[in-house]
């Protein structure tokens, strides 16, 4: 199995390091697993669970030799949102559903295309989670009593508001001091986990001042269970499935986006590579099987992860040691869990909620007052008073308006004129000027995609006037044309239609490679004719002199006659033709290349 080359070469001292990294996540794991279930509004032995299933099998079955999966920050209000609105256990069935359509992601290999959201909307919506995290723990650390949970932050907030005067005095000491550990004990000792001994710290001085005085997680959910539920198989029915489609969706598709962020993070800081596709379906079996044994919805925890890295992780061992780990500790030491504060949660979630937030990208987006500034700012703003998934749907249609609305700028369609500063003899003699421009040969020069978003700016470049002229002659420079669409191809066809019908004839320089196969495609490019494609602009003006009809040529006024035909006699394209072979001059010399 190729999950087995990630293993090639693995000896004792690769073990022991596995061993050592592995242990240290789990204790860092574990109030965090508690933690994410209590914000998710379900048991914190949930999140012990999801812990220990999904971890194991994503180290097993993903494509990062360093992803630790779990439960994540980012979910908290999705799950909150879809227990409130639809329970428990239909929670269960969402996040199955989600980790089918993970697999099918993967299946499929659409891994690549998660990179492509753009960063502001990723970013957006992570600081407006961690805003939601946030806020949603303030009622914990102060003690508040009586809240009622709300799916959208306004009236989360009122509820605070309405529930101040039931503040308890200990609830806020024995935060405080969590807090405290959470800030100092990273600085003095980097190794130690600082939620752990926040929680150790903050317990034993609440249980021994004031007990009784602060809610715990035994006086709030009961005990925790010193095991591993059984397997539970959840009841589906069709209608059931298409109700919770919506919900599913979300969280594949955001577990999705935070489990390949957190592997190209783990990447950046290893220089090792991994599969987006086999992590997608790793995350998929995850899912698939963590709600099972009654397990929320995980993902690849980026905080987690990195610090597997630091911790001197070698292998996909160290994933599944942590999950092993976790549930050594469960069996052994659960029913002390139940005598942890929930004030003593809060902040280890509020510190989460500060590190997540990305306030630096944030900053960095919004000075430089660009389109993707209101994307951020669109998205950010709805992820906190709205939902994520109209966050989502919203930043990412923005910003592909505004997207299309830049690219569409970027197509110019100029009437070729010689500049004037220039002092080379060849360019500063021609006839086509603002005075006098040539009524038989038309140059443009078209620059940037030729798409739908250009549509508007193709047509009304001017060119198809130039097909009521007699035997007109029109010249493209196509050198700079990217990339054309279908509509694109369509605005191009209609002008050489008009040309045609007209008797009028296109030249087209410098065509590259997407557009030409295109119009291949199409049948344009035979319509047009093979002779009529040249690779430099030099070549085109050639074919274009020898097009013009010497006639028309000498219907022009006497002094403009004599001043084309002195150009085209000295002309170097030309083979010494006489005045009275009434050739044209053009704008662009020959050897001017596409």
């Amino acid at each position: 199995m190729k999950w087995m080359g990630r293993f090639e070469g693995y000896n004792a001292g690769a073990l022991r390091k596995d061993l050592i990294s592995g242990s240290i996540v789990a204790i860092v794991a574990i109030p965090l697993g508690m933690a994410f279930a209590i914000a998710s509004g379900v048991k914190p032995e949930y999140g012990l669970y999801t812990t220990i299933v999904a971890g194991v099998l994503v180290s097993l079955l993903g494509g990062s030799k360093f992803q630790i999966g779990g439960p994540t920050g980012a979910f908290i209000p999705i799950l909150l949102a879809i227990v409130m609105q639809y329970g428990y256990e239909n929670l269960l069935i969402a996040g199955f559903m989600a980790g089918i359509m993970l697999i099918l992601m993967g299946v499929l290999r659409l891994g690549a295309l998660i990179k492509f959201i753009p960063k502001p909307v990723t970013i957006g919506f992570t600081a407006g989670i961690a805003v939601t995290i946030f806020s949603g723990q303030i009622a914990n650390f102060l003690g508040l009593r009586g809240v009622e949970r709300h799916e959208t932050f306004l009236p989360s907030m009122a509820e605070l508001i309405h529930r101040l005067p039931s503040l308890n005095v200990y609830s806020i000491l024995t935060a405080g001091i969590c807090l405290a550990a959470l800030i100092l004990v990273p600085k003095k000792w980097p190794k130690v986990p600082g939620s752990l001994v926040g929680l150790l710290l903050s317990t034993l001085v609440a249980a021994w001042f004031f007990p009784g005085q602060v809610a715990t997680i035994g006086s709030a959910y009961g005990a925790i269970p010193a095991s591993l539920p059984e397997l539970h198989v959840p009841s589906v029915t069709w209608d059931l499935i298409v109700k919770l489609l919506p919900p599913a969706l979300v969280i594949a598709m955001l577990g999705a986006i935070e489990s390949l962020l957190s592997a190209v993070v783990a990447d950046g800081m290893t220089g090792a590579r991994h599969n987006s596709n086999r992590e997608l379906v790793g995350q998929g079996v995850a899912n698939l099987l963590t709600p099972l044994f009654g397990g929320i919805p995980a993902t690849g925890a980026i905080a987690r992860t990195a610090t597997n890295i630091r911790s001197g992780a070698v292998s996909p061992m160290s994933g599944i040691v942590h999950g092993l780990v976790v549930l050594l500790i469960l069996v052994v030491f659960a029913p002390y869990a139940s005598n942890i504060p929930l004030a003593s949660m809060a902040p280890v979630l509020m510190v989460v909620a500060w590190n997540m937030s990305e306030r630096k990208h944030f900053a960095h987006i919004l000075k430089t007052r660009t389109a993707d500034s209101i994307v951020l700012v669109v998205t950010f703003l709805l992820t906190v008073f709205t939902t994520l998934t109209t966050a989502v749907e919203v930043g990412l249609i923005l910003a592909v308006v505004l997207f299309v609305k830049r690219m569409s700028s970027a197509l110019s369609v100029d009437k070729v004129l010689p500049d004037p500063s220039v002092k080379h003899e060849k360019v500063r003699a021609h006839m086509v000027t603002e005075q006098h421009d040539c009524p038989q040969v038309a140059i443009y020069s078209v620059e940037g995609p030729l798409f739908f978003g250009a549509a508007s700016a193709f047509e009304n470049s001017g060119m198809g006037g130039q097909a009521n002229r007699q035997q007109g002659i029109l010249l493209l420079r196509m050198g700079k044309v990217p990339f054309m669409d279908m509509t694109g191809e369509s605005n191009f066809t209609e002008l050489i239609q008009k040309y045609r019908k007209s008797g009028g004839t296109v030249l087209v320089s410098g065509l590259q490679p997407q557009p030409q196969a295109l119009l291949h495609k199409t049948g344009c490019y035979d319509m047009i004719g093979h002779e009529h494609f040249f690779e430099h602009t030099g070549e085109a003006l050639t074919a274009a002199i020898a097009l013009v009809d010497r006639d028309t040529c000498r219907g022009c006024s006497q002094m403009a006659f004599r001043e084309c035909a002195a150009l085209c006699g000295r002309s170097q394209a030309l083979s010494k033709p006489s005045i009275s072979d009434g050739a044209v001059s053009v704008p662009i010399p020959v050897n001017s290349g596409r």
